[in-house]
């Protein structure tokens, strides 16, 4: 029996980003808030019973797709086995700091056990997500969270408003790896707790003037056009305006859709129209109504992740 879903797999912010210190590991010690919005790429998938066979459609070609490793890990966790097919259309930017690639394989976890038959538990989910890379498990949540350590430790917000913004992905290539360099955080030594108490005060009091993105310092050193694009953002009457992840995305809130989608015609007239995006902020609340939808799972459901399409 052949099933198919189509799916909006979307985008995600960083309102506050705080880089801390250097861990044991190797990785660094994060604070973030991610919030979701209305940008998404579109998934198409088809399974049939039978021998695991994988395959992968895409408008771009991306060596190492994370559609395919999520997909063959979640067939392994679930002891099933059969013929996938996807066919994937990107819209997100690439490399701009938008999870792209990690909302598209966070999509791949949620919804393939509801096209296979076999539930999975979302602690195993998680587990599966956070070796996949450190944004995939806030797209098993969606909506506003704080991200501690890697970003893989998930406390959901409260949901905040449908704020309108513009995204503007210019296309600069800009390195994670080089600006965490640039950051040059040491090991823990007792400094950070300023910043830590900072960040708390972005957390309880969201949308003022407390968020920060600590790559911006460096990034904006590095490819000086970012800042100007963040100013002019500003001068467009955005509430705030700031870089995404490590870049090189920039987005501004906006106050109307009036006043965005105004911003959004003048970026036009420097920018392509595949790099100048005006959104909404997607609440945790529409992201599983979202999901639902997709799965065609009851509203009335209040089981999360929504697998029981196809349950028997």
């Amino acid at each position: 029996m052949l099933k198919r879903v189509r799916l909006r797999s979307l985008a995600k912010l960083n309102l506050d980003l705080r880089v801390l210190h250097k861990r044991p590991d190797g990785f660094h010690e994060l604070r973030t808030i991610f919030q979701t919005i209305s940008l998404a790429d579109t998934i198409e998938i088809e399974y049939q019973r039978g021998r695991t066979r994988i395959e992968l459609k895409s408008n771009l070609n991306i060596a190492d797709n994370l559609v395919v490793r999520a997909a063959d890990m979640l067939l392994e966790a679930a002891g099933k086995t059969g013929w996938l097919r996807f066919s994937l259309t990107k819209r997100i930017p690439l490399g701009g700091g938008l999870g792209g690639g990690s909302s598209n394989a966070a999509s791949v976890l949620l919804a393939l056990p509801a096209l296979i038959g076999k539930p999975v538990p979302l602690e195993t989910l998680m587990e599966l997500a956070a070796s996949l890379g450190s944004d995939v498990p806030f797209f098993l949540l969606g909506g506003a969270a704080v991200g501690l350590g890697r970003g893989t430790e998930l406390y959901p917000l409260p949901d905040l408003p449908n704020w309108p913004a513009v995204v503007v992905a210019p296309g600069i290539h800009s390195s994670t790896p080089d600006a965490y360099r640039a950051l040059d955080r040491r090991p823990a030594d007792g400094a950070s707790s300023s910043a830590i108490n900072d960040f708390q005060s972005a957390v309880w009091q969201p949308g003022a003037n407390h968020w920060v993105n600590d790559f911006e310092e460096v990034v904006f050193r590095q490819h000086p056009q970012l800042e100007l694009i963040k100013g002019k953002l500003l001068k467009l009457r955005a509430w705030r305006a700031m870089m995404t992840g490590s870049g090189s995305a920039l987005f501004g809130l906006f106050p109307s859709r009036e006043l965005r989608d105004r911003a959004a015609g003048s970026f036009r007239k420097e920018f392509a129209s595949n790099q100048v995006y005006p959104v909404t902020l997607v609440s945790r609340a529409r992201y599983r109504s979202l999901w639902r939808r997709q799965l065609a799972v009851s509203s009335e459901s209040n089981i999360w992740p929504p697998q029981d399409r196809y349950a028997p």
